[in-house]
């Protein structure tokens, strides 16, 4: 499969224990399909706070998801089922290094695009941050 051009909606929900805030943006981006997953890339804009990044999502058919972000914000997430990924997370306001563990990895995407869901926990220092829910909806363009 060679890369193709596609329309992302990505919605987010975090919820810290009191507050919760939902996001949704919709992209254009890029799907390319490796041996083991598959990769998202779009551009960050203002409505991700990460303006001059960008992401890259990729999704392994063994239960992971990979997140870096390149550009003005860097940073590196693993979101896998049965493990803790210590991350380096990057800010507007600096770097830090977050704990991620995931609660849920639901795939379904193909060579056409599909549907990403993932639920995962950020810590620092071993304190609770916040719970995240991530769906990714993939679409030709």
């Amino acid at each position: 499969m060679n890369e193709k051009d596609v329309m992302i909606t990505l919605n987010t929900k975090q919820f810290d224990g009191v507050n919760s805030e939902q996001t949704e943006i919709i992209t254009k981006g890029k799907y390319n399909k490796f041996e083991d997953g598959y990769i998202i890339s779009y551009e960050d804009s203002e409505a991700t706070g990460f303006k001059g990044s960008s992401t890259v999502l990729t999704a392994t058919k063994s239960n992971k998801v990979e997140i870096e972000r390149m550009g003005t914000a860097q940073s590196q997430l693993i979101v896998e089922k049965a493990k803790k990924h210590h991350c380096h997370y990057g800010t507007p306001y600096g770097a830090v290094m977050i704990g991620i563990t995931a609660r849920e990895i639901k795939s379904r995407l193909d060579d056409e695009g599909g549907d990403l869901f993932f639920k995962y926990v950020i810590d620092i220092n071993s304190s609770f941050i916040s719970d995240y829910e991530v769906n990714i909806n993939v679409k030709p363009s």
